[in-house]
């Protein structure tokens, strides 16, 4: 299999947990004969100090013409007083916009070797697993009008807006992936009070009679944020409007015990995605070798499956990473008591990944010097 892949680094940590990142997918081209041609381009901040613009027409083409794409992070201070149309997060909303990518899915899989990592009580989080499906192209963040008004400006305005073909295309695509999974799909909206969330529940119910297999619930999302909290072994697909789905797939990330752990997979109706971990850029360790590569490298897994349908390489990664953790290697995020896990570097964590890849495959020795 040859295939093209858009590297866009983007910002911050970007660079660095690609980098782990592409060895594991090198690994995996050498051990199932693949051939991943690797094409890198610019997006954010990085974008904007180099051509002016968050979102190059280069950069644009470049994912275009490929088979799928890989994105570090974008944002950081440095371009924070930028203005709206300058900053690095317009670069990654253009990006979907253009490329008709509008799910969003968000797993959230609690691995054992890791709850002591999660603030959560270990009864919470064992056996914890869903995804999130958010609609990635409308609702408030794309909204117009979107101004300032007022003779000082001390009037702020946002609009949500939905169009019901836009819900319809996010609904049926999180009810086949119930339907793949434990045929269980949960519905937030915030019905009792927005129009949109009112038409988001109508649809759902709409496109239910097309699954008859999947079980539906409905749940606000005042409701669904604090179930996340006590009792998220009850969810198998979350679907949500945008803004939602941003902020209870950062709150589900504390499940896992860090943000660093969540992958993430931007689709089309297609096979092409774009694929990136949940979390920032990470300024403040940026460029330290200290990023948990994780969250990276199982969006590599997704890539895989998602877009080249290589089931058994992406689930040779999730072993990889599942044996890595067992064996008690950390990065600081997840560190806990340091005398019983290591804490390792960005890069020494993908190495580890990638030896599962090797002949005669052993986890190094080097837990041992830290007992």
């Amino acid at each position: 299999m040859k295939k093209q892949v858009a590297v866009l680094p983007g910002d911050g940590i970007g660079q660095e947990v690609l980098n782990g990142a592409l060895d594991v997918l090198k690994a995996v081209e050498d051990q199932y004969g693949h051939e991943f041609e690797i094409v890198q381009g610019k997006i954010g901040g990085a974008a904007i100090d180099h051509h002016g613009t968050p979102l190059p027409r280069e950069t644009l083409d470049l994912c275009k013409q490929s088979d799928a794409v890989l994105l570090g992070a974008v944002g950081g201070p440095k371009w924070e007083d930028n203005p709206v149309d300058l900053r690095p997060e317009k670069g990654l909303l253009g990006l979907r916009k253009e490329l008709g990518l509008f799910a969003n899915f968000r797993p959230v899989k609690t691995f054992e070797s890791l709850q002591d990592a999660s603030p959560m009580k270990p009864s919470v989080v064992k056996d914890v697993d869903f995804v999130i499906v958010r609609e990635l192209t409308s609702g408030l963040y794309f909204g117009e009008p979107r101004e300032r008004r007022g003779k000082n400006r001390e009037i702020a305005v946002d609009t949500l807006q939905y169009e019901k073909k836009e819900i319809e295309k996010v609904v049926h695509k999180a009810f086949q992936l119930a339907s793949e999974r434990r045929k269980k799909l949960t519905s937030v909206d915030k019905a009792n009070v927005l129009e949109s969330s009112r038409m988001w529940r109508e649809v759902v119910n709409e496109v239910a009679t097309e699954y008859p297999t999947v079980e539906v619930e409905h749940l606000l999302v005042d409701a669904a944020a604090m179930k996340l909290v006590y009792q998220p072994k009850q969810f198998d697909v979350i679907v949500t409007e945008n803004m939602f789905g941003d902020i209870l797939s950062d709150e589900a990330s504390m499940l896992t015990g860090s943000l660093g752990m969540l992958p993430s997979a931007s689709l089309r109706e297609d096979t092409f995605g774009v694929y990136e971990p949940v979390h920032g850029s990470a300024p403040d360790i940026a460029g330290r070798n200290l990023a948990n590569p994780l969250g990276m490298i199982q969006s590599v897994a997704m890539m895989l499956r998602h877009s080249f349908g290589l089931h058994e390489e992406a689930e040779m990664i999730d072993q990889a990473i599942n044996e890595v953790l067992k064996a008690g290697y950390r990065t600081g995020d997840l560190s806990g008591h340091e005398k019983i896990h290591p804490v390792v570097k960005t890069d020494e964590m993908s190495d580890f990944v990638v030896e599962h890849f090797t002949p005669n495959y052993a986890i190094s020795g080097i837990l041992a010097a830290y007992m």
